[in-house]
């Protein structure tokens, strides 16, 4: 079952800072929801840990996760795959663009795309789709916070 979100998020910090932090492992794994690891192998591949739950299903999803398509310091593809063993796999990604705004603001868009199949899929779309979008909006607007703020 696949899907599409998108959003938008106003950064105050200057487009270096914010693509500095898009890939930093430390900034990115404290933003996404329910990660207990996440371990760079290379300067555009990590090793993560993600622990969800998606209604009644809670999983620790192990994965990879890599960059793609880089444009310093405008945009890149995030892509990433994971099996969460009974409860099935999640595999997805994103297209973030930054967008300079001033000389210390950023616009971050994201265009995500995700896909699931096992015991998940069977949940339904309507509440795979609200999690989806509710976590890639918790994702987005801590990492926000975050760069903001640091």
């Amino acid at each position: 079952m696949a899907l599409v979100i998108e959003g938008e998020e106003r950064i105050s910090a200057p487009v270096d800072k914010v693509w500095e932090a898009l890939n930093d492992p430390e900034v990115l794994k404290e933003c996404i929801p329910g990660c207990q690891e996440l371990e760079k192998k290379s300067p555009t591949e990590m090793a993560a840990t993600v622990v969800l739950k998606i209604g009644p299903i809670k999983a620790t999803f192990a994965g990879e996760v890599t960059l793609k398509n880089l444009k310093p310091p405008h945009s890149y593809t995030i892509a990433g795959e994971g099996k969460g063993g009974i409860a099935g796999f999640a595999k997805g990604g994103a297209d973030v663009t930054l967008t300079e705004d001033g000389p210390d603001t950023t616009i971050l868009k994201y265009e995500a795309k995700a896909d699931v199949g096992g015991k998940i899929a069977q949940l339904g779309s309507r509440l795979i789709t609200s999690t989806s979008k509710k976590l890639a909006g918790q994702f987005f607007s801590s990492f926000g916070e975050k760069v903001s703020a640091g």
